[in-house]
């Protein structure tokens, strides 16, 4: 695995992972079924939200994207080669995985050049890109906005961070987006994804639209 360090972020280009092929199964594969390309997802704890990151990044490289994936650490290793099991090397070569290593405001030009200078990047996405609970800083959100301005709207920037309950217990029971205001203000679609009533499965709310899904090797398996 080729690693390179730029500024405060240690860029890596996943081309050596040892992928094993296999014919894909027959089931039901989940799609994202919704034209935004600002998504600001939030989850449960330890449901599987980097498995829905890592999802969207195969089927981007299915379809010939490219993927940059932000984050303080790379991708789960066993993850990484179950999701993209059926991708040849070559192929596998068009994710980077973009290491923080330090702040985010001293990574974020880095983080836009890329974007706007490698080609055929469709999807970006921040995994854990804050601190897992409390109150989003403004300082944090005001660096999301510039980046989310500086590239372009036809790239899908997934945004992944842990939500949060209503302690007013005005919504009982449900997870919502900390600064959701704020997102649904900047034109962003707000996701959750959470452990169904059985445990067994997984929610995944996209606006209005509640899906159930189970997690399997190869990703998300929509349940009919």
């Amino acid at each position: 695995m080729g690693v390179i360090f730029i500024g405060q972020i240690m860029l890596l280009s996943i081309t050596k992972i040892v992928i094993h092929y296999r014919p894909l199964s027959m089931f039901m594969r989940w799609h994202p079924e919704t034209p935004s390309n600002r998504i600001h997802l939030a989850i449960e704890g330890s449901v599987g939200g980097t498995t829905i990151g890592l999802h969207m990044s195969a089927d981007v490289i299915d379809n010939g994207g490219r993927v940059l994936w932000i984050g303080l650490e790379m991708p789960n290793s066993e993850r990484f080669p179950q999701l993209f099991s059926h991708i040849s090397p070559v192929a596998s070569s068009r994710f980077h995985a973009m290491m923080i290593t330090g702040a985010l405001d001293k990574s974020l030009e880095t983080i836009i050049s890329a974007a706007n200078n490698l080609p055929s990047v469709r999807l970006i996405v921040m995994d854990d890109w804050c601190d897992s609970s409390g109150k989003i800083p403004k300082f944090q959100l005001d660096l999301i906005s510039h980046l989310s301005n500086s590239i372009s709207s036809e790239i899908r920037l997934l945004l992944i961070s842990k939500g949060t309950v209503d302690a007013s217990g005005k919504r009982v029971g449900e997870i919502f987006a900390r600064a959701e205001n704020h997102f649904v203000k900047e034109g962003y679609e707000i996701w959750t994804f959470c452990r169904s009533p059985n445990g067994h499965q997984r929610v995944l709310n996209i606006g209005n639209n509640s899906t159930t899904v189970k997690i399997v090797d190869s990703g998300l398996e929509s349940v009919i």
